[in-house]
């Protein structure tokens, strides 16, 4: 599950130029002999863009840019592009996907059906496209051609900046070098003449952020929720915030990826950051605001939701892999049981969408982003002086987790230590900045029986949907994919009964000298004399969470 394709990544160079007539000249020189390239007069167009986005910006968040182009009677384009982080140079690849649409409306963007539409709608939901601005341009383009084979093509740009529908508001002058995968070094020294004979700089910004400038606005901002940085010497309120604050930004960073579907491990790390924000407010339940727990009610139907993607995501990984050793004569039968796990994805992801498109979900960033900002947990004892009895309740709950498991079958067993195992994990790595240093041994080999028992979690999950497929899907899959779906369990048992041979080992890591060296250490940093223990709620009386 790429990104992209080849086919869908733009590569070309960009550079300001303060008098286009000198590239002009530069160019009839060099026309016939400008590094081994030659350079043909092209066709001379004028283009006229809109750009669009949410009122609230969801796509420049998001990393991306939408515009609608038309150029003479050709029929108008949407195209998505991804927006650049900063560069010093002037060579930019970007993801640019394009499709044709049947009305000259930026509205229509949304509902196109192609690879645009699509993308769009997954990262806006409900919202509606607004246009930002207007850029017209006069492009002047020139092929280039390598030993007789097509290389690119430069670019001169004549910029008109307006308000959507309205005055001119800026212009510039542009030129750019765009050129397939296969030409870039071919066509990179030629750009370094032109750029040095030319006195050519890079370009500073983008058509979309310089349009964004002349209309008074810049790049959408990451919301900031409050500090993130934690001290040895801070409180444990303050630390339990910082941990909220951190992890409920990559959630929200992860969103765009999640929703587009491009990369499973976007949609894995926002489930994981979910995980760890139920987690924390677990942990530091009685350091913490009222409202923090009945939001962890919210944050665990977010998970879920996420998760029945996630779970596919995982089997359709490994049923690639098996299927890649696989006797030609059985993979068929195996592409079969593929296909009804994709459309079983594509349905869990809708559900998922329409999710994150919920006034719920909307209703839930809103009040957690709120108590986030209003909160500062100086009312609370030092966190030095709480951290130890959280580690070691933590560690109490791994130890009873294993002693409840009752054999090798015991599913529920093994599922409650992977539980306690990780909110073990997940302790640690919350007071990491409170004890630098001193949690990594212990975290890894934490992470060393998660990630068995995850296997073991895996295996469980799959062989439950192979048999509930089995039954359900039984005349769409055929015998020979139902056979080969016996295989698969089988697989998974195996892997299981593996896990199973390997926990104990795993677990005997955990209560060793790495663990009793942390303890102590722990302890000896506990102050004498810990003051008297007060609610982060304190810390800011006048703040009432915003209403539900």
């Amino acid at each position: 599950m790429a990104a992209e394709t080849a086919s869908e990544r733009e590569i070309e160079w960009q550079l300001d130029a303060q008098d286009l007539r000198l590239v002009l000249r530069w160019i009839e020189v060099a026309a016939e002999s400008a590094n081994g390239i030659t350079i043909t007069p092209g066709r001379t167009v004028t283009n006229r863009d809109t750009y669009v986005d949410t009122a609230d910006r969801r796509l420049d968040r998001a990393g991306y840019s939408v515009r609608l182009r038309r150029a003479g009677r050709d029929a108008p384009e949407a195209t998505l592009k991804s927006l650049d982080g900063e560069r010093t140079d002037a060579l930019r690849i970007r993801l640019e996907l394009a499709e044709r649409l049947d009305v000259d409306d930026p509205a229509a963007i949304a509902i196109a059906p192609g690879p645009v539409g699509q993308r769009v709608r997954s990262l806006v939901g409900p919202q509606k496209l607004i246009p930002l601005f207007d850029l017209h341009t006069r492009r002047r383009s020139f092929p280039l051609t390598a030993d007789g084979v097509p290389s690119g093509e430069l670019l001169l740009d004549e910029t008109t900046i307006r308000a959507h529908g309205g005055a001119i508001l800026s212009r510039l002058q542009r030129v750019e070098v765009e050129v397939p995968e296969a030409a870039v070094g071919v066509v990179g020294p030629l750009v370094e003449s032109l750029q040095k004979a030319c006195g050519l700089q890079p370009a500073a910004l983008s058509k979309y952020e310089a349009g964004l400038a002349a209309n008074g606005h810049r790049r959408a901002d990451t919301p900031a929720f409050g500090p993130t940085v934690v001290d040895p010497a801070d409180t444990i309120g303050h630390v339990a915030l910082a941990i909220l604050r951190r992890h409920f930004g990559v959630m929200l960073a992860k969103e765009p990826g999640t929703r587009l579907g491009d990369d499973i491990e976007d949609l894995h790390d926002m489930r994981v950051a979910s995980r760890r924000l139920r987690a924390a407010i677990s942990l530091f339940r009685d350091r913490l605001p009222a409202e923090a727990e009945r939001l962890r009610t919210e944050l665990a139907w977010i998970g879920q939701t996420i998760g029945a993607v996630r779970d596919l995501d995982v089997q359709l990984v490994q049923i690639d892999e098996w299927t890649a050793i696989l006797p030609e004569a059985d993979r068929d039968a195996r592409g079969r049981l593929r296909a009804v796990l994709v459309e079983e994805r594509a349905r869990a992801r809708e559900e998922m969408l329409q999710a994150l498109d919920s006034p719920r979900y909307a209703r839930f960033v809103r009040r957690f982003g709120a108590m986030l900002r209003t909160r500062t947990g100086s009312r609370t004892p030092p966190a030095r002086a709480v951290a130890p009895d959280l580690v070691e309740r933590r560690h109490r709950g791994v130890r009873k987790a294993m002693q409840r498991i009752g054999g090798e079958n015991d599913h529920d067993g093994y599922h409650g230590l992977r539980i306690a195992g990780k909110r073990f994990r997940y302790a640690l790595e919350f007071v990491s900045d409170v004890y630098p240093g001193q949690t990594k041994p212990l975290v890894r080999r934490t992470a060393a029986l998660q990630d068995l028992l995850g296997d073991y979690q895996d295996g469980h999950v799959a062989i439950g949907r192979l048999r509930e497929l089995a039954v359900s899907r039984a005349e769409d899959l055929g015998p020979e994919a139902v056979f080969a779906m016996g295989e698969i369990a089988e697989r998974y048992r195996t892997g299981m009964v593996d896990v199973q041979g390997r926990t104990e080992r795993a677990y005997d890591r955990l209560r060793g000298k790495t663990w009793k060296r942390l303890r102590k250490a722990l302890e000896a940093a506990r102050p004498e004399t810990p003051p008297v223990a007060q609610t982060v709620a304190d810390a800011v009386p006048e703040a009432a969470p915003p209403p539900s």
